[in-house]
């Protein structure tokens, strides 16, 4: 959720970050198949966006200053840099993370500096620790040790919170389960954390996201089905719990994706795309 004049960042999984003005990005209806990233930032053909950041303002120094971009890898690797390092918009774009061999970047989010980051992977661990135990480091570098993963394991999500935040948890087989954080106890950064899902019993994890009492949770299938629902349909319950069945699938098909979306974050993009559009028009009516 945007608004015209602020500024998307790309994230590729080769480590890149590509800027974008989100007035630049082509409109299309719910059903259209849209434009090829390709087509819209010069990123490599054999490349993937993997994640994005919708930032504010990029000319503001107390803004660009006081907050971090923070990525991680799907072999647990993650690195902070302030985002000031990203505040001068180039075509080409620039080197975000140095992805060692056979990695591949997975997520960044946007940081106060005193958050807490939580890791989880498909095997269904996940590990929390402070944002403060991750040094800044500048643009070109590869980071530190994450989380330790199993063999044959990967990271699925990486999420920023604060106390009193939930987590919500969705397994590829359309299990999904909203906990406290409190219930994941703080480790020390680079351990194998604790137990997040019991994937034995209900399927490897999909996705991990926070969520509030007004955020409305998307899901989406392998087969391209999406469903949209109310967080507060999904009980809050203990970590050790199985949760309930947030969507039904059918035969090869699961869950590839989650995402939440705040109503009132709608509801300012709207009012400030509104009221851009009635300056531009007074504008034009004075000239």
């Amino acid at each position: 959720v945007a608004s015209m004049h602020n500024t998307m960042m790309f994230f590729t999984e080769k480590g890149r970050c590509y800027w974008l003005k989100v007035y630049e990005i082509p409109e299309g209806t719910r059903a259209s198949k849209g434009r090829a990233i390709q087509n819209v930032i010069q990123i490599e053909p054999d490349d993937k966006v993997r994640a994005y950041i919708n930032t504010k303002n990029l000319n503001d120094e107390e803004y660009i200053n006081n907050n971090y971009i923070v990525m991680c890898t799907r072999e647990g690797i993650i690195k902070k840099t302030k985002l000031e390092a990203y505040s001068r918009p180039r075509q080409n774009g620039v080197i975000a993370i140095v992805i060692r061999e056979g990695d591949q970047l997975l997520e960044a989010k946007i940081t106060s500096g005193e958050s807490e980051i939580m890791i989880a992977a498909r095997g269904g661990k996940a590990i929390r620790f402070p944002e403060n135990k991750v040094r800044p480091i500048g643009r070109v570098g590869a980071g530190v040790r994450g989380i330790t993963l199993d063999e044959g394991d990967e990271v699925i999500g990486m999420i920023v919170a604060k106390d009193g935040d939930r987590v919500l948890t969705v397994t590829e087989t359309g299990f999904g389960r909203i906990s406290e954080i409190s219930d994941y106890r703080v480790q020390s950064r680079g351990g194998k954390g604790l137990i997040n899902y019991k994937t034995e019993k209900y399927g490897d994890v999909a996705a991990i996201k926070v969520v509030y009492d007004d955020d409305d949770v998307i899901l989406i299938s392998s087969d391209g089905i999406i469903i949209r629902m109310a967080a507060s349909q999904i009980n809050t319950v203990s970590r050790t719990s199985k949760g309930v069945r947030v969507m039904r699938l059918s035969e090869n098909e699961k869950v590839v994706s989650a995402i939440a979306v705040r109503e009132v974050e709608e509801k300012e993009a709207e009012a400030e795309d509104t009221s851009s559009e009635a300056g531009e028009t007074a504008q034009n009516t004075e000239e």
